[in-house]
């Protein structure tokens, strides 16, 4: 069993008690919009972390972590990518991944919208943490954090951090 935290959307903003809730997780994902590389760096020193990167992110960032990424965690085949659409209206891309090979699970961010829904057509668990920075049109900033175990996902959770635009904390 590995105990994930996911993220999206930070826009340079790494609110500090993602910590506090992601401290029981073995691994960290981010699903792009890194924003300032100081973030995934801090995110780095303090767990294991996979990542893509998004639309807003440096060509240094686009040459560290990939457009895409495809791995096994636990039994489960996972897809995530930053801009991918969700079920009934993915991107012409991502379309192709389900049509030809879909994972068990498939992770994007981009939207700013929290969404978890289960794909009948492919048979895809779409997860969406939402937004976590302060960049965007979102009203709330979550996260989400999860399980997998034996090829499923369990006990996912939704995680508000407050308020977009209540800046509690330093920027990164």
């Amino acid at each position: 069993m590995k105990k994930i935290g996911l993220l999206s959307d930070t826009h340079s903003f790494l609110d500090e008690t993602i910590k506090e809730h992601f401290s029981v997780c073995d691994e960290i994902w981010h699903a792009g919009d890194i924003g300032n590389p100081e973030v995934i760096n801090e995110l780095e020193a303090f767990k294991p972390v996979r990542a893509v990167y998004g639309n807003i992110d440096s060509s240094a960032l686009r040459k560290s972590y990939p457009l895409n990424l495809r791995f096994d965690c636990e039994g489960m085949d996972v897809f995530i990518t930053h801009i991918g659409g969700y079920p009934e209206r993915y991107t012409k891309r991502v379309r192709e991944i389900m049509q030809n090979d879909p994972p068990g699970l498939y992770i994007c961010g981009h939207s700013h919208i929290l969404k978890v829904m289960y794909d009948k057509k492919y048979g895809v668990l779409h997860m969406n943490p939402g937004a976590c920075g302060h960049e965007g049109f979102h009203q709330i900033r979550t996260v989400l954090r999860f399980e997998i175990n034996g090829g499923r996902v369990e006990n996912a959770e939704v995680i508000e951090l407050g308020k977009r635009g209540q800046r509690r904390l330093a920027q990164v």
